[in-house]
């Protein structure tokens, strides 16, 4: 059986992430009290019911600081009783959560008259890092919008009986940041720029005029391959270690042209590798 354990910053997206479960047939339990924890896991190890095949719990800060320790704990002995368990971390930067807290007016859980919003969000932080350590996934949502999280998730949760290597590849411009989870970064900003170009400023590296600039220089083609060959060499490396996930984020200034470009036509390379893989647009959404 099949645990994911959902944990993370408030406002980062877990009531997403546990939503997205739900709709993979897991079983859900949001803010379950932890000390209920050890006994659910001894009843789920014990019992051969379809129930408690895929079970999902979010656990949040409220939990008692001694508690989180000893689920830590729990988390890692899991694997000895037959429960194959997946710990999600979600995050995001100070200010988005900021942002998103003033825009729906909700209160966070650890804001009270001695700690407003900013020192909540860092005592979360702080209270929470032995789950950011110690997490099989971390996403940081930052410039992730839900239905980019759904996908995430879709991707990466362990769902059929046996684990396979999920390829996540992401365009982004440097400009706005490299993303905090990725696995291997390229830089594209040495090949030539589409935005500099008039009639081609306004498109981005999925249309057919920015293709068709870009494969006139044989240093793209060459970029291109390169990475197809790395990853082709190395990807089998991962899956015999065990990975469930690889994301691969290709940079440009900008994030519109070339690192769009390279992104579509790499992932497309690997699709036919039966491996699944998502295709990601940081800066175009």
């Amino acid at each position: 059986m099949k645990l994911a354990i959902v944990t993370g910053l408030s406002g980062s997206g877990k009531s997403v992430a546990l939503k997205t479960l739900e709709d993979l047939g897991y079983y859900c339990i949001d803010n379950l009290p932890l000390f209920l924890l050890p006994r659910l896991t001894r009843e789920m190890a014990t019992k051969n019911d379809p129930l408690f095949e895929l079970v999902a719990i979010g656990i949040d800060s409220r939990s008692h600081s001694t508690d989180l320790g000893s689920t830590l704990t729990l988390l890692s002995t899991l694997n000895k009783k037959g429960i194959q368990r997946q710990l999600i971390y979600l995050e995001a930067q100070n200010s988005t959560l900021i942002k998103r807290y003033s825009e729906s007016r909700r209160r966070h859980p650890l804001s009270d008259e001695r700690h407003p919003l900013m020192e909540a969000i860092q005592l979360e932080r702080k209270l929470l890092s032995p789950f950011f350590d110690s997490a099989d996934l971390c996403i940081d949502t930052t410039r992730t919008n839900m239905y980019q999280l759904r996908d995430i998730i879709r991707s990466h949760v362990i769902v059929g009986s046996a684990p396979t290597l999920s390829l996540l590849f992401e365009s982004f411009g440097f400009k706005h940041g490299i993303p905090n989870d990725a696995d291997f970064v390229y830089d594209a900003r040495c090949l030539p720029n589409p935005h500099w170009q008039s009639g081609l400023r306004s498109l981005t590296g999925k249309d057919q005029e920015v293709a068709d600039f870009l494969e006139q220089d044989g240093n793209v083609l060459n970029f291109k391959n390169d990475i197809i060959q790395f990853l082709d060499k190395w990807i089998p490396c991962f899956q015999a270690d065990g990975r469930s996930y690889l994301t691969i984020a290709i940079g440009c200034t900008g994030g519109q042209h070339r690192s769009v470009y390279l992104t579509e036509k790499i992932s497309n390379h690997f699709r036919t590798s039966k491996l699944p893989v998502i295709t990601r647009h940081r800066e175009l959404t």
